[in-house]
């Protein structure tokens, strides 16, 4: 992200549902934690790995003001979800998503 970046989702709406089912999929097969901060955690095989890297790609393009860091350690990818000052709840609405928290009809994602 860079300072000009603004904080703003280009995502359609008809692109959000199809967005969210893929992250709650994702989240209901190979979540094994979510941490205080909203660090995610998950098992290590190939299609979580590849799966997460797509989703990765997506949100960057339409949320590019979000930091989404994914690694391998101790035998798990790790995913951390950032965001700048005022966007902290697009960052929370992530990891609710994976985490498969539901929200009401407002709900705002990448």
């Amino acid at each position: 992200m860079t300072p000009e970046t603004p904080i703003a989702c280009s995502l359609g709406a008809d692109e959000l549902p199809r967005r969210l089912a893929e992250m709650r999929a994702i989240g209901r097969e190979s979540l094994l934690s979510v941490d205080p901060e909203g660090t995610l955690r998950f098992r290590a095989d190939d299609a979580t790995r590849r799966r997460l890297r797509d989703v990765i790609a997506a949100e960057s393009r339409c949320c590019g003001f979000l930091g989404l860091d994914l690694r391998e350690d101790r035998g798990g990818l790790t995913l951390t979800i950032t965001a700048p000052e005022g966007a902290e709840p697009l960052a929370s609405d992530l990891v609710d998503a994976f985490a498969g928290v539901a929200h009401g009809a407002g709900e705002a994602t990448g």
